[in-house]
């Protein structure tokens, strides 16, 4: 062989071996693949401040205790989707979702009318959800095995509700209005079958889906004069009803639920939200363990956490304790397993102790009566707590 043949011969060796080098080998080596945890909430709309919480929250939960999935190989991924606060967007994110197979779990949904079409998806391959928010009896009374909730119960928060307005604000006249949402309507309307049995007089049940100009509503109301006045649904809508309200005159004592719990609320209506009472199923900022939580997320994303952020935080890390269980010994997860790893988690966090029951409901979860403080929305977190509830979840439904 001549010494040009040579010289080829070794520049083609060469190359094999840089290209050998540079090209990752299989197994450990190259990393045990992708796992993806995704969230869905509104992150445009009215709703939005609400929806970017739950976001932010699990973004949050992802960074801190992603570390033990990284060690073993498995690269971890947030893939934020924005359901506008609609079902058919839900739905068509739902399905995005589940066609991305390295999708493990969902982190959602805020609205339950949207949480319940879209679970409906998930659980064709048993994709896991753990809500932050979800509130509504059938996100879990339908008994999905991949289906669970961190929160409280609308059946149990309109009681909650109820009790409160009888016996903490003493009313004798309660005027309920209602979104007409799956959310709105239902906590609604178990707060009226619990105010009524509490003696409390119903004037007035309807639903509505304005959201600007309320004066059809407010003036049979005024005319009425009832101690209280209940609104079932979201702050975007309930806020200028209530503003509305007190600049008609109305002067009732006013109360909602969760969906009222958004410091966005006060940027709506100011002065007429304070002295506002509402129930909620998010812990408030005041414990050690919330105020570190609150400290963390101002650094990090430079604004207050809403409600149910934390929340978010919360059923992130339990998804990624499930995670780790599942793919001990480098083993790959599989949607099944997640799901069914999730349910037999027991944590215990910033939140209390999440164990779920047989349905997907935590075992004993908080209620919280809350009232309006400041027409600020940075003081918002310093809202007064009226009174506090720890209540376990009701049994299944026959």
């Amino acid at each position: 062989m001549t010494g040009k043949s040579l010289r080829i011969l070794f520049a083609l060796l060469l190359t094999v071996a840089v290209a050998l080098i540079a090209t990752p080998m299989s197994g450990d080596a190259q990393g045990k693949g992708t796992i993806k945890i995704a969230t869905q909430s509104p992150l445009s709309g009215g709703q939005s401040a609400l929806g970017e919480g739950i976001k932010l929250g699990t973004q949050l939960a992802v960074e801190k205790f992603k570390g033990a999935l990284e060690k073993a190989g498995f690269k971890v991924e947030l893939v934020p989707f924005d359901d506008q606060a609609k079902p058919d967007v839900g739905v068509a994110n739902a399905k995005n979702i589940i066609a991305d197979k390295d999708i493990m779990v969902v982190i959602g949904h805020l609205n339950s009318g949207v949480a319940i079409p879209s679970s409906e998806v998930y659980k064709e391959v048993g994709l896991a959800m753990v809500s932050p928010a979800n509130t509504n009896e059938k996100v879990t009374d339908r008994g999905y095995p991949n289906v669970n909730r961190v929160c409280g119960r609308d059946d149990v928060q309109g009681a909650v509700g109820a009790e409160y307005a009888a016996t903490g604000i003493k009313a004798k006249s309660v005027y309920i209005i209602h979104d007409k949402t799956t959310y709105g309507q239902g906590v609604a309307e178990a707060f009226k079958a619990d105010v009524e049995k509490k003696g409390v007089k119903v004037i007035g049940f309807e639903g509505t889906e304005e959201k600007s100009n309320f004066d059809p509503i407010v003036t049979p109301i005024k005319a009425k004069n009832p101690d209280l006045i209940y609104f079932g649904g979201i702050y975007d809508q309930g806020a200028p009803f209530f503003k509305q309200a007190r600049e008609k005159g109305v002067k009732s004592k006013f109360l909602g639920p969760d969906g009222m719990d958004s410091s966005d609320a006060v940027k709506i209506a100011g002065k007429a939200l304070v002295g506002m009472y509402y129930t909620t199923a998010a812990a408030p900022t005041s414990s050690p363990a919330a105020k570190a939580f609150v400290e963390e997320f101002k650094k990090k994303f430079s604004k207050n956490p809403e409600p149910y952020a934390a929340e978010s935080y919360v059923a992130t890390a339990i998804a990624i304790k499930a995670l780790e269980s599942v793919t001990t010994g480098g083993k790959a997860p599989t949607r099944e397993g997640v799901a069914a790893a999730i349910r037999k988690i027991k944590y215990t966090g910033l939140t209390g102790t999440i164990e779920f029951d047989d349905k997907g409901d935590p075992k004993k979860a908080s209620y919280y009566v809350m009232q309006v403080s400041h027409d600020t929305p940075e003081k918002w977190s310093e809202n007064k707590e009226a009174k506090r509830l720890a209540i376990a979840a009701p049994s299944a439904k026959k």
